[in-house]
């Protein structure tokens, strides 16, 4: 199983997207200051995710995330696309 996920900065409401074999360890990875891009927004919270059988599954669902700019779309997008969740959306 491959996971697109989406990560909130705690102290900035920042979203992060990615995408993993291993949701655990990746969050763990991304809170132990060792991804640059999100390094500086510590700590981060797992918000949604989805689970895919191929990683160019994954790939693909992360790539049309990521294009999105506005947060209120990425919360459409995963309302609409059945991502389990953390928390309620916004």
């Amino acid at each position: 199983m491959f996971f697109v996920y989406i990560i909130e900065s705690v102290c900035s409401k920042r979203y992060y997207i990615g995408q993993t074999e291993n949701l655990e360890s990746r969050l763990k990875y991304h809170n132990d200051g060792k991804v640059r891009s999100t390094k500086s927004y510590m700590p981060w919270i797992l918000k949604w995710w989805k689970a895919f059988e191929t990683r160019s599954e994954a790939m693909k669902i992360e790539r049309n995330l990521k294009g999105i700019k506005k947060r209120k779309g990425i919360e459409s997008y995963v309302r609409a696309n059945l991502f389990s969740g953390c928390g309620a959306v916004g």
